[in-house]
C-alpha cells in the first residue's frame, strides 16, 4: 500500500476533534445498543406472554425472537440509506437521524398495548416499531464507526474506534442493569421500564452529537469533487468481493453473540438453569468486562493488525462451541458467569474490537460509508433470525443444535478471515511510522 492510499485514511496525526468525535460516537453506540439489545432482553423474558400468548411456551418463545429477527432483516435497508446518505450529504446527518429515530421507536414499545388490550393489534404494532429500530440501528454504525476512522490518527485507528465499539457493552450493561431493577416492579412495568427510560439517554446523546464536527475525509472528497452519483451501485460493481468477505467476518460475531447471549438467555430460564436475576447478572457481568475487552482488542489490531486478532478469535470460538452448552449445563451459577463472559468478551468483544478499523479500511472513501454498512448489516439477517432458528433446532436435537450453530457461524468467520486482505500488516504499519515522523504535528489529540 502506497503513503497516497493511506492519506485516504484522514490526517496522519488526526484531528483535534479525534477524541470528542470518538466519545460523542461512543456515547451514540450506547443508547443505540441500549435500544436494540433491550428488545432482545425483553423478547427472550417477557414478550412472549405479553404479546404471543399461547399455552405452549416454547411457541411464544419462537413468536417473540421472530419479532426480534424482523428488526435485524430491517437492518441491511437502514445501511443502505444510512450509507448512502453518508457518502452523499455526509456521515453527522446520519448520526443525528439514526438517533431520533430510534428514540421514538423505543420510547413507543414502552407505551404499547399488550396482547391481551387489543389482541392482534399488539403484536403488529409491535413488529412495526421493531422495524424502525432496524432501520435507525442499521443506519447508525456505518456513521459512527466512520465519524471516529476518518478523525483519528492512522497510527490508532483501532484505539478510537474501538471507543465507539465499546459503547455496545455499555450499552448491553445499562439495558441489563435497568431490567435486572425493574424486575422487581412486577407486572407489565417491569419491561415498560427500561424502554421508556431510554429518552433519557436519547436526549443526552442529540445534544452530544449535534456537536460533533464533519468528517475531514467526506469534506475531501466533497471538496474535491468527488461524490458519487450512486454509492450503493458504486461499491457493488467494484467492491463486491470485500461485501462478501465482510458479511462473513460480522455472521461470526452478530449471529455468534444471538446464539451465545440472546438465545442462551431463554435457554437459561426454559431448562431453570437460572432464573431471571442471575441470568440478567450474569450478562451486567459479562457487559462490564466487554467493555474493557472490546477496547483492549481493538488496540491490539493497532499493534499486530487486524486480521492476526481475526483469526485466532474465530479459531478459539470453533473449539468453545460445544463447552459453553456443558458448563452451563452443569447449573452451576459460577459456570454460567464465566460461559457468557468468556462468549463475550473473547467471542463476540476480540472480533466487535477488530471490525472498527478494518471493516472501513476495506473500502475506498468515497463508498466507505455504503460498502462498510452493506457488510455489517446484510450478515444482521442471519443472526437477527438466528434465536428463532436455534429454537428450532434444540427442539429437534437438544442443545448439540445451538453447539453446533454457534461453532459453524465462527468456522465462516474463520473461512472470511483467512481470506480477506490484512490493511494494517507490517508495511502499512511502517509507511505510517514514517509519515508520523517526517509530518509536524499541528493538532493535540
Amino acid at each position: 500500500m502506497s503513503k497516497d492510499a493511506l492519506n485516504m485514511r484522514g490526517p496522519v496525526h488526526g484531528t483535534k476533534d479525534a477524541k470528542r468525535v470518538a466519545i460523542g460516537s461512543g456515547v451514540g453506540a450506547v443508547i443505540e445498543t441500549y435500544d436494540f439489545i433491550g428488545f432482545g432482553t425483553a423478547a427472550a423474558l417477557y414478550f412472549g406472554t405479553a404479546f404471543f400468548p399461547t399455552g405452549d411456551p416454547v411457541t411464544g418463545t419462537l413468536a417473540a425472537f421472530a419479532t426480534l429477527g424482523v428488526g435485524f432483516a430491517a437492518r441491511p435497508l437502514g445501511g443502505i440509506i444510512g450509507g448512502h446518505l453518508g457518502d452523499k450529504v455526509g456521515r453527522k446527518p446520519v448520526l443525528v437521524t439514526s438517533l431520533i429515530l430510534m428514540g421514538v421507536a423505543t420510547f413507543l414499545i414502552g407505551l404499547l398495548p399488550t396482547y391481551s388490550q387489543v389482541g392482534l393489534l399488539a403484536p403488529a404494532l409491535l413488529v412495526f416499531v421493531r422495524i424502525v429500530q432496524g432501520l435507525a440501528f442499521g443506519a447508525e454504525w456505518g456513521g459512527a464507526i466512520l465519524m471516529s476512522y476518518e478523525h483519528a490518527p492512522w497510527k490508532a485507528k483501532g484505539k478510537y474506534t474501538g471507543i465507539v465499539q465499546a459503547g455496545f457493552p455499555v450499552g448491553l450493561l445499562l439495558a441489563n442493569l435497568v431490567f435486572l431493577v425493574s424486575v422487581n416492579l412486577g407486572g407489565e412495568l417491569a419491561w415498560r421500564v427500561p424502554f421508556l427510560a431510554s429518552i433519557v439517554l436519547v436526549v443526552v446523546g442529540l445534544i452530544i452529537r449535534s456537536k460533533v464536527p464533519e468528517s475531514p475525509v467526506f469534506d475531501e472528497v466533497k471538496d474535491s469533487g468527488d461524490i458519487v452519483k450512486s454509492p450503493i451501485v458504486e461499491v457493488i460493481k467494484t467492491d463486491w468481493r470485500n461485501i462478501v468477505r465482510g458479511i462473513g467476518l460480522r455472521v461470526a460475531e452478530t449471529a455468534g453473540y444471538a446464539v451465545s447471549i440472546t438465545y442462551m438467555i431463554s435457554y437459561l430460564h426454559t431448562e431453570q438453569l437460572a432464573d431471571k436475576t442471575q441470568t440478567l447478572v450474569a450478562l451486567c457481568i459479562a457487559s462490564f468486562i466487554g467493555i474493557f475487552a472490546t477496547a483492549a482488542w481493538a488496540r491490539l489490531t493497532d499493534r499486530i493488525g487486524r486480521r492476526p486478532v481475526y483469526i485466532w478469535s474465530c479459531a478459539f470460538a470453533v473449539l468453545f462451541a460445544v463447552p459453553m452448552f456443558l458448563m452451563v449445563n452443569t447449573g452451576l451459577f459460577f459456570f454460567v458467569i464465566a460461559t457468557i463472559a468468556i462468549s463475550y468478551a473473547v467471542c463476540q468483544n476480540s472480533l466487535a474490537g477488530a471490525q472498527g478499523a478494518w471493516f472501513p479500511e476495506l473500502f475506498q472513501a468515497k463508498t466507505r460509508a455504503s460498502g462498510a454498512s452493506l457488510a455489517y448489516q446484510i450478515s444482521a439477517m442471519v443472526s437477527g433470525f438466528t434465536p428463532f432458528v436455534t429454537t428450532l433446532l434444540f427442539v429437534s436435537f437438544g442443545w448439540m443444535g445451538p453447539a453446533l450453530l454457534f461453532g459453524l457461524y465462527a468456522a465462516v468467520g474463520l473461512w472470511a478471515a483467512v481470506a480477506t486482505r490484512e490493511t494494517w500488516g507490517k508495511r502499512e504499519r511502517q509507511l505510517a511510522d514514517e509519515a508520523t515522523k517526517s509530518t509536524p504535528n499541528t493538532v493535540s489529540v
